[in-house]
């Protein structure tokens, strides 16, 4: 990050992770830098997208107590 977390706008959101059937509703926090030169924002800190990975890594291992830890876990059933 080129600039200071101070000038950043920081906004609560939900990400979906779906992996072998389920989906997990994981909360993140997107950044928005007010002068970033690259627009390539927002972004996930690197905690949050890690988070992502070991709810994605915990479902497929179908591991759903790990990925519950990080948010909610719902079974995908087919109706048609």
């Amino acid at each position: 990050m080129t600039s200071s977390q101070s000038d950043a706008r920081f906004e609560q959101v939900t990400r979906l992770v779906e992996e072998g059937g389920y989906i997990a509703k994981v909360p993140v926090t997107l950044i928005y830098e007010s002068n970033d030169p690259t627009n390539w924002g927002p972004y996930l800190s690197a905690e949050d997208a890690l988070k992502l990975d070991e709810v994605r890594s915990a479902l497929r291992r179908r591991d759903i107590p790990a990925a519950a830890r990080h948010g909610e876990i719902f079974e995908l059933t087919k109706v048609a």
